[in-house]
């Protein structure tokens, strides 16, 4: 099944401290507040942000950059000598947030040269200067800012990419310290310029894992056992990171990726999130985990670090994260029969299907009607992976046999779902049909894709269990499945369309080999049926 959507509004997180003036290595403080610095900025004579402003602005910070430079150089031992330079450099970089009110000038801003004298200044010696510029940067890119300057941002990111900004954004997380709110302000910016980055140039997402230490950083701080507005942030991110590019979900499982995210999902098996921050970053883990269980390699890492038992343990201890372990292990399964052997192993069929009767824990978020829903689906998939993954054995035995348990009660469930999910396809057909009277034409394709997302997929599914308990020929399974659809005024012709479709738009993606072998299998039902 696929992922939900991951991105999250960065609204919602909480704010980061705001930065305070730099001070020198070694420097007595100063008295001028960044609060008058910026009033002095907008004092200054600046009244219309032009091309000419622009360059007078940018020719004032170049100035100042090789000020302090050449005072650091003059003066290496003595701070006293280059303090005032600092303050000044300060003072500049500050003018520069006002071309955030401009973004369409952001071309000549890469025209004349600046944006490589930003960027180096994320290596400064003095880390509130670094500090500095990762707030200019987060201002400049911020989203409300590009918002219909699309052109203007791509030139804007692809200068920064191209002047090493995500390197040197990311060397310079290593030299903060979080106990400091500056310094961990400036780490919340710097994940939020990144993720802006993203936003208008998505290949940001692969180049800045390929050319940096991101990844490892993130993992180590998703792992650390305080919950803040960072380590919230910090999953987020990771999910951005993971959730498009499967070249990142590899390269984050070839360093443990697998286990570090288990581990910190691991600290709420047996406890809810304090807040709706913290069970939001809880929902990041477990997107992060989804993705991650997407390449076939990082599912054998995922049962090697007990990740099915852990899912179980989630699942029997009936806290918050109870839905989000089902669906992890719906990934998990997917065509891994290996998973679903284990499943079978360490006695997860039985918490399987409690879940499946509707014997869900109660709280106020799986009391939506939403969320019950995406439940069953996942228990349906779930099942329908078991089994696909079980095809003979003692564990096909006791997978089938909870079917026919309890007066075959689960087989009436899935008869009862059958139905539900049924009339909603029936009814959505009938609505395009309505649609394609008034004239909007629709083909074939967009039609299917329409009766998907109004539940075809678990249609067919449900289909595909009914076909596996069908063909293995127990006759009290097989009445039951008679007697259920002869009460819905059905027949077994009903069942054998919907596998037919089914079998019929069987993709390639998994390659012809693959999709030749799943329509093979669904034929056998259709025959059988």
């Amino acid at each position: 099944m696929a992922t939900s959507s991951l991105k999250r509004k960065r609204d919602d997180l909480p704010s980061p401290p705001p930065p305070s003036q730099p001070q020198s290595n070694g420097a007595p403080a100063f008295d001028l507040s960044l609060l008058e610095a910026v009033e002095q900025s907008q004092t200054s004579g600046v009244e219309v942000l032009d091309l000419k402003t622009l360059k007078k602005i940018v020719l004032s910070f170049e100035r100042r950059l090789r000020d302090n430079l050449e005072a650091r150089m003059k003066y290496p031992d003595n701070p006293e000598k280059f303090a005032d330079s600092e303050v000044e450099l300060h003072d500049e970089i500050q003018k520069l947030k006002i071309l955030a009110g401009g973004p369409d000038l952001y071309p000549d801003l890469v025209a004349l040269n600046t944006v490589p004298s930003i960027v180096g200044l994320l290596g400064h010696d003095n880390t509130d200067i670094a500090m500095d510029v990762v707030s200019l940067l987060v201002d400049l890119t911020d989203e409300d800012v590009l918002e219909d300057n699309d052109e203007p941002a791509k030139v804007l990111v692809d200068a920064l990419v191209e002047n090493n900004a995500l390197e040197l954004l990311v060397q310079n997380i290593g030299r903060l310290s979080e106990s400091d709110p500056d310094e961990a302000a400036a780490i919340y910016n710097t994940l939020s310029t990144i993720e802006n980055m993203i936003e208008v140039k998505p290949a940001v997402a692969e180049l800045v894992c390929e050319r940096t230490k991101l990844l490892r950083w993130l993992l180590g701080r998703i792992k650390v056992r305080e919950f803040d507005g960072n380590k919230q942030y910090a999953s987020e991110i990771l999910a951005i990171l993971l959730q498009t590019s499967t070249a990142n979900q590899k390269r984050l499982g070839q360093m443990n990726g697998v286990d570090g995210v288990l581990q910190a999902v691991a600290m709420y098996k047996s406890r809810d999130p304090k807040s709706a921050d913290e069970e939001e970053m809880l929902e990041n883990l477990f997107d992060c985990l989804c993705c991650l269980l997407m390449p076939m390699e990082n599912k054998e890492r995922f049962m090697k670090s007990e990740g099915v038992e852990l899912m179980i343990i989630i699942m029997k201890q009936k806290k918050s994260a109870y839905g989000s372990a089902i669906r992890a292990l719906d990934f998990a399964m997917t065509k891994y029969p290996p998973a679903c052997e284990r499943f079978v192993d360490v006695l997860g069929l039985k918490t399987a299907f409690a879940a499946f009767m509707g014997k869900i824990p109660v709280s106020k978020k799986n009391k939506k009607e939403s969320y019950q829903e995406e439940l069953e689906e996942r228990l349906i998939s779930l099942i329908a992976s078991l089994f696909g993954g079980i095809t003979r054995g003692t564990r096909r035995e006791r997978l089938l046999s909870k079917f026919v348990e309890n007066e075959c009660e689960k087989i009436d469930r899935l008869m009862e779902l059958y139905m539900r999910y049924s009339d909603r396809v029936k009814a959505e057909a009938v609505r395009l049909e309505k649609l394609e009277l008034d004239d909007l034409e629709m083909d074939e394709e967009e039609r299917y894709n329409r009766k998907l997302e109004a539940g075809l997929y678990t249609l067919q599914l449900i289909a595909v269990i009914l076909g596996h308990l069908w063909s293995s020929e127990h006759p009290g399974m097989r009445s039951r499945i008679e007697l259920l659809l002869r009460q819905q005024k059905l027949t077994k012709k009903h069942v054998k369309d919907i596998l037919q479709e089914y079998h019929d738009n069987i993709g390639d993606i998994d390659g012809p080999e693959e999709k030749e072998r799943a329509q093979t299998k669904i034929q056998k039902f259709i025959d059988l049926f």
